[in-house]
């Protein structure tokens, strides 16, 4: 590992992020209720208003015959009224709407997020995939790679969050310089002015097989890279320093922000391109990947 501190404090030219209005999904399992102080945290530190939503999927229907679709609903109908009552007995004293919707998960959630004009969304993951439940390691996933705005998701390894404030002592921002990581920068730097955090950005080299690589070139330019993105004439200002790397990104990033006890990793996602979409800087199970075995919160931005 290569690290350089930046400064105790640096400024930085940065877009300020605003939550105005932030969506929690939930399927009231353990995974989900994890999540939930920190969407009611976020709402209250930014003002903004939270939309508790319960999807019921229909995937019920696909191995049910014909005379059963009426008792299904009836049973439908029941589970939207209990999620709405239980939704609203958790988020009493936020200002927030609770929306209970039938569908396909993933897709309720986007039309949520578009005709809400959502900022942020929340939710809770056990990271696994292949399971037909609600953020479920699967849904999750395709939530944050295809949302239009960023996801904070909350794995399996994150300790309970106990106070009602959320504190952000130390941010990793992990970045390859692409364009996609890029699109996740604002959100990292605003971050850390608004809570006051140390951050540090993170590259991550990989060995190449069967090679023999000189990396400190490649270090070096990635210390400049990262200098370069922090260093600015504005009056941003926040404790930050820059960290270079060797391995596999997933276990890199996951293992440096145990390490150092993060409170928030922030990371770029490539848009879907095609039938089968990708992720990020990383490839496609590799930010799933940190989701599931990070001990903090992850921020996803879609570029």
């Amino acid at each position: 590992m290569k690290t350089l501190e930046v400064g105790n404090a640096v400024t930085l030219e940065a877009r300020a992020v605003e939550l105005k209005k932030i969506l929690f999904a939930t399927d009231f399992s353990s995974y989900s209720n994890a999540a939930l102080p920190y969407a009611v945290a976020l709402a209250r530190q930014y003002g903004a208003k939270l939309y508790g939503a319960h999807v019921v999927s229909t995937d019920a229907y696909m191995f049910a015959t014909p005379e059963t679709w009426p008792a299904l609903a009836e049973c439908q109908d029941e589970r939207q009224h209990a999620a709405c009552a239980r939704l609203e007995g958790s988020l009493r004293g936020t200002p927030h709407q609770v929306v209970s919707a039938v569908g396909d998960i993933a897709d309720v959630i986007f039309r949520l997020v578009h005709d809400n004009d959502i900022d942020l969304i929340v939710l809770g993951t056990h990271g696994r995939s292949g399971l037909p439940k609600l953020f479920m390691g699967s849904v999750a996933e395709k939530i944050f790679r295809q949302a239009s705005c960023p996801v904070l998701t909350v794995g399996p390894n994150v300790c309970p969050k106990q106070k009602s404030a959320l504190e952000v002592h130390r941010i990793v921002f992990a970045t390859d310089f692409s364009d996609e990581s890029m699109a996740a920068a604002p959100y990292a730097f605003s971050l850390a002015q608004k809570h006051n955090s140390h951050l540090t950005l993170l590259h991550v080299l990989e060995h190449p097989q069967g090679a023999t690589v000189d990396f400190e070139p490649n270090v070096d330019f990635a210390i400049r890279r990262m200098q370069e993105l922090i260093l600015g004439d504005s009056d941003v200002w926040f404790r930050s320093d820059c960290a270079v790397e060797f391995g596999h990104p997933e276990d890199e990033i996951a293992r440096f922000a145990q390490e150092h006890a993060a409170d928030l990793i922030v990371l770029g996602i490539r848009a879907p391109r095609g039938p089968l979409t990708t992720v990020t800087h990383l490839a496609h199970s590799k930010a799933q990947y940190i989701v599931a075995h990070a001990t903090c919160p992850v921020l996803t931005v879609r570029g």
